[in-house]
Formats: C-alpha cells, structure tokens, sequence
C-alpha cells in the first residue's frame, strides 16, 4: 500500500533525519509485532523489543538484505553508512553503529516514499534472524 506523504523525492533528505524517522518507524513495527504476538507485560516488551532496536541486530539485518536492495535503496544505506552523526556510539562498536544508521535511514526512506510493503519484507528478514539467533541459544 502506498501513502502520499507530500514529500516528492525523501531520498533527497539528509541520512540522518531518515535515520531519525526510520527508527521511531521501525520501533512501531516491533512493537506492533511484539503485542500481536502476545506480549502484554511491559517488561517483557521492552526485553523482546531490545532484541530487535539494537545496532547490532539491526547491522545484520542489513548485511542480510545487501544482495536484495535496489539501486536506490543501496545509495539511501550507502549515505546512512557514511552519515556523521556527531556522537560517539556508547557499548557498541563504530561499525555496527554506522551499519544500524543505515538501516534506520533505509526504513525512514522507505517509509517516506510510502513503501510499507518493502518495510515488510524486511522486517520479516529481521524476525526471522532474530528466531535463528534465538533458537541458537538453546
């Protein structure tokens, strides 16, 4: 389904306010998910959604999707790659900060350009790392 959201062409925003909307976006997709799945504690969201907004976990998601972008999806995570942010990242390395801003810049980019359809397969690919990793531990 594609929303008009006024905006022409959101790729020509800078990366970091894609960023900036990519993360507030894909905190409601985990927490949609987390609530449709049955949570309803919210310590036990806030620990199941951890799993999810984390650099890390968010790096690996993008590693998982870099033979699947499009030409354009590829510039908008090369330009959230390379982004400077300002801030130093706390308890994480640089690397996986840099790749979890991509992926936000990603997710705001297609958000922008009312592609929630694509934000589904990729949350998807995300759930299904996170059940591996999950499964893994046991």
């Amino acid at each position: 389904m594609k929303k008009d959201l006024g905006l022409k062409n959101p790729g020509s925003l800078p990366a970091l306010v894609l960023a900036y909307i990519g993360d507030a976006v894909y905190e409601l997709y985990v927490r949609k998910y987390l609530v449709a799945s049955g949570f309803v504690k919210v310590d036990a969201l806030h620990k199941q959604a951890v799993k999810f907004v984390n650099a890390a976990t968010q790096a690996r998601m993008l590693h998982a999707l870099a033979e699947k972008l499009s030409e354009d999806e590829a510039a908008v995570v090369r330009r959230g790659r390379n982004a400077k942010s300002g801030s130093a990242p706390k308890n994480i390395s640089m690397i996986n900060y840099r790749h979890g801003t991509a992926f936000e810049s990603l997710i705001g980019y297609l958000y922008l350009a009312g592609r929630e359809d694509r934000i589904e397969e990729i949350f998807e690919i995300g759930r299904s790392i996170i059940l591996s990793a999950e499964e893994g531990e046991k």
